[in-house]
């Protein structure tokens, strides 16, 4: 079953792209064919999920028959398994947001026609990087979904848009080309790109060349992940799109380069000293992020600088390097996952209902909206590591692991890690005080040392698929799509809590697969399959 279903994550989101572009003049059957594909992907993903980790072993597709090296592989372990379950389910709880807007705004239009061809190549371009068995078929799944999130972003045309859009652009190509560049230099060291063929030759390589080669690479997906100081460009570019857009934005995206990370450090360079490097990167994207989210007014913004300084956990459980480690990051992963994407949603609901993401301007929430309170107080806590939430549970799973290590840097940052958990906490509070307890009287020519020195985001109206509303018009403009799709992504994020046990044992059994290559090489070259040939006789893969 797994040979039918391994090929299928991909094929029919794109499948569903062809169709749902013929069908542009015709919203409705868009939207059908949308969830409709989505919903057979999360089932298509979770039947595998339950296979492979009921095997233990990964499940292997050769596209076409061809044998690897010479073709193309897809491989399904736990990881790769979970992270498209989950990627899935936020896929399709954010484009239900995206029609409950469309209905909202009273235009069956909208989301626009292109919207949803764009949003399945972008699924699609996701699972294939997660599944990928090489480094160029992975770079061709960062290609599709890059390609789609270009014009998701400027979706509307508005000025803001465009100019975020064309720094999205040239940072992402940059990246690009250096993983291009990167996976030459490989090819041209070990005359391969397949990864299970590609563990076994680069530690045949001297460990200097083993060290360029892995910087390469870390580099051009530093960028994708927005690890520090690669960054920059992130908190200027998703707060602009709209917020379906920037909810899967700042859910999914950052986190392929995340995958990547760990693929390629577990699977080729396990040999490559990293920790020190790691730990001093993720100890300073935690805390430059926080720092910059400190300083905004914007929501989004602010939930912007947070999302970078929550990569910085992520690469601090990399850093640490153990099996432990690594079953607690891929936890967190997932609870990440979870709460900034629904966190975002709901910021979405806030605009709609307080006509700004400015806590200068919100007021008076708590009794306007009362639901979205409860919901954006949920994911508050639980970004900000409250206990008993997931955010505290990945948090002390990733200090346990460090605590356990000899290196006496991972203690500075665990302290680290636990002064941002704090900062975090501090940020998305102030939010709550200002933009859902204090009274909307009180907005008009308010003082308070919370907001003083706090620098306002680009300034615009409230951010539809299509264009722009005033505050007056979409004050009440919100359906049950919306409510249901934002609630249904944070009750997941406390399922985390409720099913902490179970999943961080699969989680666990995840990093067990990660940790030790051997299971991955063999399921692709079975029975000692491995192809002989030396770098020195310059291998063809």
């Amino acid at each position: 079953m797994s040979d039918i279903l391994v090929p299928l994550l991909v094929i029919i989101p794109l499948v569903g792209a062809a169709i749902t572009l013929i069908l542009g003049r015709h919203p409705r059957l868009q939207i059908l064919i949308s969830v409709l594909a989505l919903t057979a992907v999360t089932a298509a993903a979770a039947v595998l999920l339950a296979i492979v980790d009921s095997t233990g072993k990964p499940a292997v597709v050769k596209v076409g028959g061809w044998e690897p090296p010479f073709g193309i592989v897809l491989v399904v372990d736990r990881l790769s398994a979970i992270m498209v379950v989950v990627s899935a389910l936020v896929l399709l709880g954010v484009l239900v947001f995206a029609v409950g807007q469309g209905y909202a705004d009273r235009d069956r239009d909208t989301p626009v026609s292109i919207f949803h061809p764009t949003y399945l190549i972008l699924s699609a371009g996701l699972f294939d990087a997660f599944i990928a068995g090489d480094l160029f078929n992975m770079y061709v799944g960062f290609e599709m979904l890059l390609a789609a999130s270009y014009v998701l972003l400027t979706l509307g045309g508005t000025g803001s848009r465009i100019r975020a859009g064309v720094t999205y652009v040239v940072v992402s190509l940059v990246s690009s080309l250096l993983f291009l560049g990167a996976i030459a230099l490989i090819y041209g060291a070990t005359g391969t790109v397949t990864m299970a063929l590609l563990s076994d030759r680069i530690r045949e390589l001297p460990l200097d060349v083993q060290m360029i080669l892995c910087a390469a690479l870390l580099i051009g997906f530093a960028v994708k992940a927005a690890v520090f100081p690669l960054s920059f460009w992130l908190p200027d570019s998703y707060p602009t799109a709209p917020a379906p857009v920037t909810a899967v934005f700042a859910g999914l995206l950052t986190k392929v380069g995340v995958y990547a990370i760990i693929r390629t450090d577990k699977l080729l360079f396990f040999d490559v000293p990293l920790q020190v490097p790691l730990l001093i990167v993720g100890g300073l994207t935690m805390l430059i992020g926080i720092l910059g989210a400190l300083a905004q007014a914007d929501v989004k913004r602010l939930l912007s600088f947070t999302l970078v300084s929550h990569i910085g956990y992520m690469i601090f459980g990399v850093a640490i390097g153990t099996e432990l480690a690594s079953g607690a990051t891929i936890y967190y992963i997932v609870h990440h996952i979870l709460v900034q994407t629904a966190l975002f949603l709901v910021v979405g609901l806030i605009e709609r209902k307080g006509g700004s993401t400015s806590i200068t301007q919100l007021g008076g929430l708590l009794k306007a909206a009362p639901f979205v309170a409860v919901l954006f107080f949920i994911g508050a806590l639980n970004l900000g590591g409250i206990p008993p939430f997931s955010g505290f549970l990945g948090k002390v799973g990733l200090f346990e692991a460090g605590a356990a290590s000899p290196n006496p840097l991972v203690y500075v940052m665990i302290g680290a890690g636990i002064v941002t958990s704090l900062l975090t906490l501090y940020a998305l509070m102030r939010v709550w005080n200002m933009a859902f307890w204090r009274p909307k009287k009180d907005v008009e020519g308010y003082e308070s040392p919370l907001i003083e020195s706090l620098q306002e985001g680009p300034t615009g109206s409230v951010g539809t698929m299509t264009g722009t509303a005033t505050a007056t018009d979409t004050e009440t403009r919100t359906s049950p799509l919306m409510i249901g799709a934002a609630t249904g992504l944070m009750a997941l994020t406390l399922g985390l809590t409720i099913f902490a046990g179970p999943l961080f044992d699969l989680a666990q059994r995840a990093a067990g697969n990660v940790s030790t290559p051997e299971p991955y090489i063999d399921s692709v070259f079975p029975e000692g399959a491995l192809v002989p040939v030396s770098v020195d006789e310059g291998g063809v893969g």
